[in-house]
């Protein structure tokens, strides 16, 4: 009598195609798993773009009181945390002490300015009426029309001003304690990254940070410079409200390209304002500067501190400004300088690698 096969025999002991256990199949799924992690991460980095621009502003604001700490360490012994309550105190005591001592003085020329604008935004609109380049009186309408429409953008407008101001508090927070305390989050940095790896990133993560310091170092000492020039420059000419333009100027100086733009087009308008002569020595006194500024001192700053491409740093603000507004146009030479320095890290590297080699 012979035996008959069981069931169970005739089951195939290999795994089949669609089982996980299937070597096959398991990497396929950990290819899969590479790829959506990748495009979820990438749709996450852009939901949250914002939030990550302000993050990196605390960063760029962090690294600037280190170096104000750094550099108070050269003459003072102390404590980190009393150099920087010193950096903070003198930071707001400077700002607080120049508006106060010049506040009725500014108020006054920003009253002047906006008065002045206006008139010099009318004469235009009129000599553009004259030459035929404005709509005609059958277009009242529209433009009332558009004028009412308008008024509703104002509600978003206020949200925007608020939704500033709250974006500049976080930024100062997240940089001040960030300024408290780096070698705390630079080590937690660290922790996210493989342990043979530590090493090159802590390497990495220094020279990054020393690179934003000289960058921002020299950028102060710019918008400084540009600032006060502007300023004597322009009382020199008998300019109106030539505080008030060189403080402008020097500060929009921190935004590159568009800053210059918008602070000549000021003082060349407040020149015409009040005559021809004055005008043109607006208009004289705004080439000068940003010769200067452009041909002078920026190439001795970047020398000495960044050497930054003049067509890379450009590229790279025009897309940072395409991408994120103004905000990434500011963060666009930080972020730049950053990058830079990390990609010639790692080409050093590879370098002594292949002399190792």
């Amino acid at each position: 009598m012979s035996e008959r096969p069981s069931p169970a025999a005739d089951v195939p002991v290999e795994a089949g195609p669609i089982e996980s256990r299937d070597p096959f199949v398991g990497k396929e799924v950990k290819r899969a798993a590479v790829w959506l992690g990748m495009a979820g991460g990438i749709a996450l980095v852009v939901l949250l773009i914002q939030p990550l621009l302000i993050i990196f502003a605390g960063l760029v604001f962090a690294a600037l009181l280190d170096g104000g700490v750094r550099l108070l360490g050269r003459v003072l012994p102390i404590g980190r945390g009393w150099r920087l309550l010193i950096v903070v105190l003198l930071t707001v005591a400077f700002l607080f002490g120049t508006f106060y001592l010049t506040g009725v003085q500014v108020a006054e020329q920003v009253t002047q300015l906006r008065s002045t604008l206006e008139t010099q935004a009318n004469r235009f609109t009129s000599w553009l009426s004259g030459q035929g380049l404005m709509p005609g009186a059958s277009d009242v309408n529209g433009i009332v029309r558009q004028a009412l429409g308008s008024v509703g953008r104002i509600t978003s407008w206020v949200g925007s001003a608020v939704g500033a101001l709250t974006s500049m508090f976080m930024i100062m927070v997240i940089g001040l304690f960030v300024a408290m305390d780096p070698t705390a989050y630079r080590r937690g940095l660290e922790w996210m990254i493989p342990r043979d790896q530590r090493a090159e990133f802590s390497i990495t993560i220094e020279r990054m940070g020393n690179t934003l310091r000289r960058l921002l170092a020299g950028r102060l000492l710019g918008m400084a410079a540009e600032g006060v020039i502007t300023w004597f420059a322009l009382m020199i000419g008998g300019v109106p409200m030539a505080m008030i333009l060189g403080i402008l100027t020097g500060l929009l100086a921190f935004i590159p390209n568009i800053g210059a733009f918008i602070s000549g087009a000021l003082m060349i308008a407040v020149g015409f304002s009040a005559g021809t002569h004055i005008g043109f020595w607006a208009i004289g006194t705004y080439l000068v500067v940003q010769t200067f500024d452009g041909y002078v001192l920026l190439p001795i700053v970047a020398k000495k501190t960044v050497d930054l491409p003049p067509a890379l740093t450009l590229g790279a603000q025009i897309l940072m400004s395409a991408l994120f507004g103004i905000m990434g146009l500011a963060l666009a030479d930080p972020f730049t300088a950053m990058a830079k320095s990390a990609l010639e890290r790692r080409s050093q590297r590879n370098e002594e690698k292949d002399e190792a080699a």
